[in-house]
C-alpha cells in the first residue's frame, strides 16, 4: 500500500469513492433516503472538496495501483474530517494506514464525527464517545458520534 499527497486532479475519483462506500458499506446502519442525503446521486461540490482538501493535511491510499481510501485532517485543531475506503478495499489495513498518517500529523488530541458503522474502528483505535448526536443533511437526520483520542493515546 502507498499513501500519497492529495492532488487536485484526484478530487473526482475520491467523490465517486466516497459516493460507492457511502452507498454499500453503510447500507447496514442507514436507510436509503439517510444514505441518499449523505451522498446525493449528484456528488458533493468538487470545487468546495477540493479546497477542503487543500486546506488539510489529505492523503490518498493505492493498493494494487488502485485507488483504494482517501482521509483528511486539520492538523491546526485535530480533526479528523473524513475517512473512506473503497468498498472493494475493506478489511486490508487501508482506514488504520490511513488514520494512524492523520493521527501523527495532529499536535494534540484528535476529534471526528463517527457513523455507526465506523464507530467501533474508531474505538479500537482508543477514541472515546464524547456524545451520540443527530446532524441534519438535506432534511434528513443521521446519528453518529463525537469522539475524541487523547494524543498520548
Amino acid at each position: 500500500m502507498t499513501l500519497r499527497p492529495y492532488r487536485p486532479e484526484d478530487c473526482p475519483a475520491l467523490a465517486h469513492l466516497f459516493y460507492e462506500t457511502v452507498h454499500t458499506v453503510n447500507a447496514a446502519h442507514y436507510s436509503p433516503a439517510q444514505l441518499d442525503a449523505w451522498a446525493p446521486a449528484c456528488g458533493p461540490d468538487l470545487a468546495a472538496w477540493d479546497e477542503s482538501f487543500r486546506a488539510h493535511l489529505t492523503l490518498v491510499a493505492e493498493l494494487d495501483g488502485k485507488l483504494a481510501g482517501f482521509g483528511d485532517i486539520d492538523t491546526a485543531c485535530g480533526y479528523l474530517d473524513r475517512l473512506y475506503v473503497h468498498k472493494d478495499f475493506q478489511g486490508r489495513g487501508v482506514a488504520t494506514a490511513l488514520c494512524g498518517a492523520l493521527e501523527q500529523a495532529a499536535a494534540g488530541p484528535v476529534t471526528t464525527h463517527a457513523s455507526v458503522t465506523a464507530r467501533p474502528f474508531f474505538a479500537r483505535r482508543g477514541y472515546r464517545v464524547l456524545r451520540a448526536q443527530q446532524v441534519e443533511r438535506r432534511g434528513v437526520r443521521l446519528a453518529n458520534y463525537a469522539m475524541e483520542k487523547s494524543a498520548d493515546l
